[in-house]
């Protein structure tokens, strides 16, 4: 089934309709050197990779949390052999545009389910990085009349697997939107310690409906950086360590202005959560975590209002 209308301008509008990633037939395990990050590689090798079924059980759970809101629920076309749970990096819709991203070349195959959802837009609104601009969805944040952007700098980008958007896309988007602020933030990279690896910009930060922020400052590789953020949520801040980050305490995913889904058992982020006063929607996705992605990561927002 496909959408006719799209429309984001931030992170935290009413939500109207979204993709949700699937965990069908994704073929074996991987091994330790297949792994695309270091927390994936962790359970790997430690033999507590998640097992299809849960992860696939998480993820109803939440559409069934969704749907239950008045939520439009979309599900990517499966494709046997292809881990599809996190639809967040395949594309991002900003206004009624559509960044059809350019993602590694072992996720490359995910925009095939997707893409049906956007048949009815007009080509003129799908914008394809030109060569030589990488950029995943994790690290695009619409912010109004700003779009904030996680890379990897010049220095990590050729190291780091886990360094996904380049320079480049910055320049790229500021060319695609014209009227936006682009704010690029570099980020830390590891591709053997997940605890010292933001591997987008949504797994250490998240931005809210009511102006605060959950923010894990080592995740930015710049101390300015992080002194800015600091700035611009002074008073509605919750900072968070590197093992909260390991377990995806920042990558939630706002419903509308007031309302929050987070993690099960987030207990310091989803009592500040309330304390600031947001309705909270817990869903338990320990098993999804495993592969170093969240709330933010499964989900692909088409309409906010």
């Amino acid at each position: 089934m496909s959408v006719r209308d799209y429309n984001v301008k931030n992170e935290f509008g009413e939500l109207e309709s979204v993709v949700v990633g699937i965990a069908d037939s994704w073929g074996p395990i991987p091994t330790a050197e297949q792994a695309i990050d270091p927390k994936s590689r962790e359970h790997i090798l430690a033999g507590t990779y998640p097992s299809e079924s849960d992860v696939k059980a998480e993820l109803e759970k939440l559409v069934s949390a969704l749907e239950a809101e008045g939520v439009a629920v979309y599900r990517p076309e499966n494709i046997d052999g292809l881990n599809q749970v996190f639809s967040r990096d395949v594309g991002v819709v900003i206004e009624n545009k559509l960044i059809r991203t350019s993602m590694i070349a072992d996720r490359a195959p995910e925009w095939g389910g997707i893409e049906p959802i956007f048949e009815n837009l007009a080509e003129a609104d799908i914008l394809l990085p030109p060569d030589g601009v990488r950029v995943e969805g994790g690290d695009v944040m619409p912010m109004g009349d700003e779009i904030w952007v996680g890379i990897g700098d010049a220095e990590d980008f050729d190291m780091y697997k886990t360094a996904r958007t380049n320079e480049a896309a910055v320049v790229w988007l500021k060319e695609c939107f014209k009227n936006h602020t682009l704010r690029s933030f570099a980020l830390s990279k590891s591709d053997t310690d997940p605890r010292a690896n933001a591997l987008h910009l949504d797994c250490c930060l998240c931005v809210l409906g009511g102006g605060h922020a959950i923010f894990h400052p080592e995740g930015m590789k710049n101390e300015v950086d992080r002194e800015w953020i600091r700035e611009r949520f002074a008073g509605k801040i919750i900072e968070v360590d590197a093992e909260s980050m390991y377990h995806m305490h920042c990558n939630l995913f706002s419903l509308s202005p007031s309302t929050v889904i987070s993690g099960e058992g987030f207990d310091r982020v989803n009592a500040k959560l309330l304390e600031w006063g947001y309705r909270v929607i817990e869903i338990p996705m320990n098993e999804t975590s495993k592969m170093e992605g969240l709330l933010r990561c499964v989900t692909l927002p088409m309409k906010r209002s």
